[in-house]
């Protein structure tokens, strides 16, 4: 399959499918790239392949290669309860356009993709649709496919083409792609079989799209230190794997464009069946992250590919913008207002002071996001590559208490209070034992201070999740962000921040606010 044209804007690609096979990764291809509201229209004489495309389509899309995929010449319509759900439209017999509406398709394009044969019969198709795919026979044998599609659907599909490219360039050019749950963040996982059939991670993750200015005139990311690029990535989890700690390795990497392609590490956490942390499994990370902790960390990481990333410090500004994500977001979603300035001054004056405190800090390469879903359990491996770490890309140098905290602190799972102590005193008891510098009264505050800066982010950021993302489920956690933080500000140094809160009734039973705050 030839790789579409270098255009910026491009909005038509031409490709060569030179048997069946092609034309049924590229319908594998695309079903990766579109989505609910997508109306293609499949035009072609009879024999082109409409139908031998629509049929691949469905079955990658249902993840049933063998699925019954039959074609709807009697019917006009047929529908599959896939995700999202697709009607496959023949409209070849269709008498007039006004029967579209008999037939469901304004329901069918709204709730979910259209795939759409002889579009010729309805003009109105052509004018909704946000892809057109035109097949004919190609001169020296197979087909010529020409895609037209609307900006953002064009957008999508470049990325689906440009990954098979990267595909192909790592000696991959036939495998079957299949979509893998991923997090938050705009990356998008897939999975495919490596030359001998063992199952591998493709990384789709353009560079970072920076917000307006927020502050001092940067973004967001430039003052969270927000990875920008895959380089991060990369260069972490080459490092992690030097230190003799579980991580993907990486395959093949292309920095620019944004693919990597990595081990899979395999589908066991670190919770049983239930759901509960396994407090076994926990104290083997601890024991990766102390291990890991007791070796100075290394602020520039080279890569094998070449490029060196520079590790940005967690800085006040990186402290300082985090925390403020409760005042922008979680505030306003339990009062209904914003902080007046006064307020502002005054939550600043008191993390100000703890991030003071923090400047003694002993420092680490700090992973940033230690939960349960970026954690793999390997039983097979020994040591400390038996658990494995992901989602690391945003690290930074900055207090080594932070990860414990992350860890023992899961914002995703329940940890109970005797759990977190465990797992806390563990770790403290390993470094005591390894290294006669380790300060303990030190970890423990800077531990308590780490965990409140986290869970104080984390409650903004769920409500940021629901209310710029239209992402409610992330507000269920909220509770246990809420206990994690009482438990935190039980410590002597965060005094000043407990009267704060408790001033505020930031941490009293979750509200509801008004939905237009």
């Amino acid at each position: 399959m030839n790789a579409a044209a270098p255009v910026s804007d491009v909005t038509a690609f031409d490709l060569l499918l030179p048997d069946e096979a092609a034309t049924e990764r590229l319908a594998a291809d695309l079903s990766l790239a579109l989505g609910r509201g997508d109306v293609v229209a499949l035009s072609g004489d009879l024999g082109a392949g409409k139908t031998h495309f629509a049929r691949a389509f469905v079955r990658a899309l249902s993840g049933e290669p063998d699925l019954e995929v039959p074609s709807p010449t009697y019917t006009l319509a047929q529908i599959y309860e896939t995700r999202p759900k697709v009607t496959h439209f023949d409209l070849y017999r269709l008498g007039d356009e006004d029967e579209l509406e008999e037939l469901g398709f304004d329901e069918a394009s709204e709730t979910g993709l259209v795939l759409v044969e002889w579009p010729e019969r309805a003009p109105r198709v052509f004018s909704e649709a946000t892809v057109r795919l035109e097949l004919a026979d190609a001169a020296g044998g197979g087909r010529q496919a020409r895609i037209t599609a609307t900006p953002d659907a064009a957008k999508r599909i470049r990325r689906t083409l440009d990954a098979r490219a990267f595909l192909t360039e790592a000696g991959l050019p036939d495998a079957i792609r299949q979509i893998f749950q991923g997090d938050a963040s705009a990356r998008r996982y897939e999975t495919v079989p490596g030359p001998d059939g063992t199952p591998l991670v493709l990384m789709d993750s353009p560079a970072l799209v920076l917000g307006p200015p927020v502050r001092d005139g940067l973004p967001y990311a430039r003052i969270a230190h927000t990875a920008e690029t895959v380089l991060a990535f990369v260069a972490i989890a080459e490092d992690l794997e030097a230190a003799g700690l579980g991580a993907p390795r990486i395959l093949h990497a292309d920095l620019e464009a944004g693919f990597v392609l990595m081990t899979d590490l395999g589908r066991d956490t670190v919770l049983d069946p239930q759901g509960r942390p396994i407090p076994e499994r926990y104290e083997t990370a601890m024991e990766a992250l102390a291990h890991f902790h007791s070796q100075p960390p290394r602020r520039e990481l080279p890569t094998r590919e070449g490029p060196v990333h520079s590790v940005p410090p967690f800085d006040r500004g990186a402290l300082s913008i985090e925390v403020s994500l409760l005042l922008d977001w979680y505030w306003p979603h339990r009062r209904g207002v914003a902080p007046s300035e006064a307020e502002r001054a005054r939550f600043d004056a008191v993390w100000d002071a703890l991030f003071d405190r923090l400047e003694a800090a002993e420092p680490a390469l700090v992973l940033r996001d230690l939960q349960w879903p970026n954690l793999v359990w390997r039983p097979a491996e020994a040591g400390h590559r038996r658990v494995a770490f992901l989602d690391f890309q945003d690290a930074m140098i900055g207090p080594s208490a932070y990860d414990v905290a992350s860890l023992a602190q899961d914002a995703r799972v329940d940890i109970p209070a005797e759990l977190e102590e465990r797992l806390r005193h563990h770790y403290m008891s390993l470094r005591e034992a390894t290294d006669p510098r380790f300060d303990k009264d030190a970890f423990e505050e800077a531990y308590a201070i780490m965990a409140a800066q986290r869970a104080t982010k984390i409650l903004g950021i769920f409500v940021r999740l629901l209310r710029r993302d239209g992402k409610p489920q992330y507000l269920r956690h909220i509770p246990r962000i809420q206990s994690y933080l009482k438990r935190s500000l039980r410590h002597p140094a965060l005094q000043p921040l407990a009267g704060l809160y408790e001033d505020w009734a930031l941490l009293d039973d979750e509200l509801t606010a008004p939905q237009d705050s």
